[in-house]
């Protein structure tokens, strides 16, 4: 009988700890996901210097890491993270449209169109890259350039956490 009890200890000692290991890895893991895209008012750009673009309206911000008013993604949370952005031009005679993706203000990937015949024009591109609480990614249009965008919301901005490190 007191084996029995010693063996019934155990095993109830190990489905507490694997309770207690469950809970760690389900609560309190940080949620953070935004996208966003430009409000539908024409042209933006050009301007002489490089400029964030500011996508006012959001579609979802849970964490609230993206500023609308900045168009800046500040990470509260430390981990791996995926971004991804778009760009669309309907000018004529259309400037080259460059927007790079910024993380603090170091350029990490851009789409770029130049000026041609066509119109209608879009590009995207995406990274996962890692952030430490504080830095901050954003879209940058580049200096003389432009985009376009009305209610159909081409120009779009969007990041969500990985997973925390």
């Amino acid at each position: 009988m007191e084996q029995r009890i010693t063996s019934l200890e155990t095993r109830l000692e190990n489905a507490e700890k694997e309770v207690q290991e469950l809970r760690r890895l389900t609560q309190g893991t940080p949620r953070v996901a935004f996208s966003a895209a430009l409000p539908g008012s024409g042209n933006t750009g050009p301007f002489t210097t490089a400029t964030p673009l500011t996508y006012k309206k959001v579609f979802s911000n849970t964490g609230n890491c993206y500023n609308p008013s900045t168009g800046i993604f500040t990470a509260t949370v430390s981990g791996m993270y995926f971004f991804r952005f778009s760009m669309f031009n309907n000018m004529t005679p259309a400037p080259n449209s460059v927007v790079s993706l910024m993380k603090n203000s170091e350029r990490l990937t851009s789409v770029w169109d130049t000026a041609a015949t066509d119109i209608h024009d879009s590009g995207s591109n995406a990274v996962v890259i890692s952030l430490k609480v504080g830095d901050n990614v954003y879209v940058q249009l580049e200096p003389n350039r432009a985009v376009y965008d009305d209610g159909m919301h081409y120009n779009t901005f969007s990041g969500f956490l990985l997973f925390p490190m």
